[in-house]
């Protein structure tokens, strides 16, 4: 397979910014620098970079780009409306910083050079518009939904334990809880500490409640929105439509993600090697897309409490002398990789 250095002339690193992207062009061939320049990101300022672009990067151009989901955003549509080839890459890591410094130009460079010698066909490219672009909306404004609840249902737990409210909250409160506590009116008897406790815990109540329906009307979009691109995956055991939806926002199209391999370490499911001396074996992965790696837990929680099959071989490994952490990293993957397969196969 060819690689990046082959196929294209000059490769345009971009490492991108709220108010303006740096650019650098590097030579395929070489990897020396042709030339750097910073445009403004209004759409004025992506119009004139792309026209240096073409003026100064050749016929045969790629574009690397850091943070094509979030600054970049605009700046990749843009890109793939022109024709241009572009690819995702990760920012340099803090080792290569301290070692080289750290400036936006530094950078640019940097995005450009960390893909020439890469497989062309192993390049993750930007996830697709339109309603691939919507879960990718809705995905984020899930997770931004979840966390708001959990931290107000956490303060809401912490104020049921240390006061005397009449609610046991030794364990996690279950919604009904949470509606009674909204229900609440000030006491006449209370203390001045009960008083203002019942008084956040009556807010903090009535703050969750309105989050959990904006959480069901989010789920009922995910479920619309999954179910226009891949009605299938809803069918597969565990794979609830806010999963799916996280699965579908990274896997986005065929050809972005090159295995299921490379989908199983993006997710942070890939086994990592543990050895030491005449010891060894492999451990949970935890960095990569966590939200990925939480739906795959999702999942194979799911699985394991309801799935015979998976019930099964987590009986059968737990005999052969395996640990749950173990049994759930190599289900992990199992599901990564099967769920990838299913995509490619479903969506091709």
């Amino acid at each position: 397979m060819p690689i990046v250095a082959e196929a294209f002339t000059h490769v345009i690193g971009v490492d991108t910014h709220a108010a303006k992207h740096a650019y650098a062009i590097v030579d395929a061939a070489t990897g020396g620098l042709v030339a750097e320049r910073t445009f403004p990101t209004s759409q004025a300022g992506i119009a004139r970079a792309i026209t240096w672009i073409r003026r100064r990067g050749g016929a045969r151009i790629a574009v690397a780009v850091e943070g094509s989901g979030s600054y970049g955003a605009q700046l990749t549509r843009a890109l793939q409306r022109e024709g241009l080839p572009v690819f995702e890459v990760r920012p340099p890591g803090r080792g290569s910083r301290a070692r080289d410094g750290k400036t936006d130009q530094f950078d640019a460079i940097a995005a450009a050079r960390a893909i020439l010698h890469a497989d062309l066909h192993r390049l993750a490219t930007p996830r697709a518009e339109g309603v691939r672009a919507a879960l990718h909306v809705l995905a984020a404004a899930r997770r931004a939904l979840k966390q708001e609840s959990n931290r107000a249902k956490q303060q809401l737990i912490a104020l049921l334990r240390t006061h005397p409210l009449g609610i046991d909250a030794r364990e996690s409160i279950a919604n009904t809880t949470v509606d009674q506590v909204a229900a609440w009116r000030p006491r006449k008897d209370d203390t001045v500490e009960l008083a203002f406790a019942r008084e956040e815990a009556i807010r903090l109540a009535r703050r969750i409640i309105p989050i959990r329906a904006e959480m069901a009307a989010n789920e009922r979009h995910l479920r619309d929105l999954v179910a226009q691109l891949v009605p299938t995956v809803l069918e597969l055991p565990g794979v609830g439509p806010v999963s799916a939806a996280t699965i579908l926002d990274t896997y986005s199209h065929p050809g972005r993600i090159h295995s299921a391999d490379a989908f199983a370490r993006m997710a942070g499911a890939a086994p990592l090697p543990v050895q030491s001396g005449k010891s060894g074996h492999h451990r949970l992965n935890r960095g990569q897309n966590r939200a990925l790696n939480e739906a795959l837990y999702v999942i194979v929680k799911h699985r394991l409490m309801n799935d015979p099959d998976t019930i099964a071989y987590a009986a059968r490994r737990t005999s052969q002398g395996k640990g749950a952490k173990d049994i759930q990293r190599i289900l992990k993957r199992y599901v990564a990789r099967a769920i990838f397969r299913h995509l490619e196969t479903a969506m091709a």
